[in-house]
């Protein structure tokens, strides 16, 4: 695909990264000329300085003939007049905006194509807040993922020494678990990929990723690992656009407490919230820490912009007594590196962001997309479309399917009903009356038309080949 990029920052240049390397033409746009530079050092791509919002500069880009165009920069105002541009001069198929105001997204209406042409708003600061609000809800879990419209959920576990499954095989589940169908989708163990069979024997440390219904992940977890005492009490560090939505989440079910620096935003903080409680200080203050409890808080997240002071906070935090502490981290490297050490959960923004769009570039019908192990793997739910002569999958047992070494179809979802476009209550409604059915993929299990399979895949590179082998031919359409 031929795909423009205006915006150079943190989602843009992951955006990039990710795309560049599925042979995608990849042209990026940005005002800030070293930005542009470090990126063309590191990607084969091509860079445009210049206003996002300016027709010239898409022209040189090559909005003429692009397929889509992602508008990622700061201003929300810059991408909304961006995909506007792009869809009234240049008629590109398929317009992106980041839209971080909620003044724009509790109006749906200002991106339909009679206004501002915006075929999918993204919202990072939402997606990075429910994000952790998923970890909190489980705090046994590494990483939570929904599917299938939130009917089937993903979840990735740390094994550990003495746990109900460690020292035995795969097979053993169902005897955990006899009135559950799961399945573990796939394992790492000390950053290398095992791909999951019958007599795989779990081991103490390893990552373990398991698919079930949703309605039934509490169940499966109980007997993949002791189950944490429920999150009661929360400590925020950062009081920006992502601790702010946060706490505003939680604070009715939760004891939040919200530290920020800036004195000016703990008062705009203090007006917003009602039963949050608003601290003026900094996160690494031994002391302020030790005034608030640190040690009787379940759950600590730093979600400042500062990579460094998220770590350090984080780390004071841990051996002080937090339960558990989440840190927000752009630099991947560091996000490695730190997961590894005192902090629990490394959370890369980008990453985390990154599938919402990458469910637009991806071949064939994709509904979602979902990052792992900060993008190592993924994770698609697919529709399969066409019968068992146009489609390589359709009528085919899972074991029949051709699938490259590495990638496993985990779960299906027979009789969802098509969504897209629908407000949540009415997508919601719709969901209760179809009643789709959640079906764990095992060696028997045959694929239908309409379908929405689940696939993990370890390895990135074996995205193209899962998608081809998911396209209808040309006879069929």
């Amino acid at each position: 695909m031929k795909i423009i990029i205006l915006g150079a920052g943190q989602v843009g240049s992951s955006v990039a990264e990710s795309l560049v390397s599925e042979a995608n033409d990849i042209t990026v746009v940005d005002i800030a000329a070293d930005r542009l530079s470090l990126l063309q050092d590191r990607l084969d791509l091509r860079t445009i300085i210049g206003s996002a919002s300016h027709p010239s500069v898409l022209v040189n880009a090559g909005a003429e003939d692009a397929d889509l165009v992602f508008a990622v920069t700061a201003s929300d105002e810059t991408n909304l007049v961006a995909c506007k541009l792009a869809a009234t001069l240049f008629n590109t198929p398929t317009k992106i905006a980041r839209i971080r105001s909620t003044e724009y997204l509790t109006h749906l209406e200002i991106f339909s194509s009679e206004n501002f042409c915006v075929d999918f708003a993204i919202c990072p600061e939402q997606i990075l807040t429910e994000y952790v609000e998923n970890l909190i809800e489980f705090p046994e879990a590494l990483q939570v993922l929904n599917f299938a419209s939130g009917k089937v959920s993903l979840v990735a576990v740390r094994a550990f020494y003495g746990g109900p499954l460690v020292g035995q095989q795969l097979q053993e589940l169902r005897k955990h678990v006899p009135n559950v169908d799961t399945r573990v989708a796939a394992i790492f163990r000390k950053n290398r990929s095992i791909i999951p069979e019958g007599d795989t024997i779990i081991e103490a440390e390893d990552e373990v990723f398991f698919i079930a219904a949703s309605e039934d992940i509490r169940v499966v977890m109980r007997e993949l690992r002791s189950m944490d005492k429920p999150v009661k009490r929360v400590m925020i560090a950062g009081g920006g656009k992502i601790g702010k939505r946060l706490a505003e989440t939680l604070e009715r079910d939760y004891q939040v407490r919200i530290i920020e620096h800036d004195y000016r935003v703990c008062e705009r903080l203090a007006a917003k919230l009602h039963h949050a409680l608003v601290l003026h200080g900094d996160a690494t203050d031994e002391t302020l820490l030790e005034n608030e409890n640190i040690a009787e808080m379940d759950m600590f997240c730093a979600l400042t912009n500062d990579d460094e002071n998220n770590i350090m906070s984080s780390l004071l935090a841990k051996r002080m007594g937090a339960h558990k502490v989440v840190a927000l981290i752009n630099r991947s490297a560091y996000a490695d590196l730190v997961q590894s050490g005192g902090i629990d959960i490394a959370i890369s923004p980008a990453q985390v962001t990154i599938g919402s769009l990458l469910a637009y570039v991806r071949q064939g019908d994709v509904v979602a997309v979902h990052s792992l192990r900060r993008g190592a793997a993924e994770a698609l739910e697919l529709v399969v479309h066409g019968d068992a002569k146009s489609s390589n999958v359709v009528g085919r047992k899972v074991e029949d399917v051709v699938l490259p070494k590495g990638a496993t179809i985990a779960a299906i979802v027979r009789g969802l009903p098509v969504s897209k476009g629908m407000s949540g209550e009415m997508e919601q409604e719709v969901l209760s009356a179809a009643n789709p059915q959640v079906i764990i993929a095992h060696h028997d299990t045959v694929i239908e038309p309409e379908d929405h399979v689940i696939l993990f895949v370890i390895n990135r590179k074996m995205i193209r080949e899962v998608e081809k082998l998911f396209q209808v031919n040309v006879g069929f359409l």
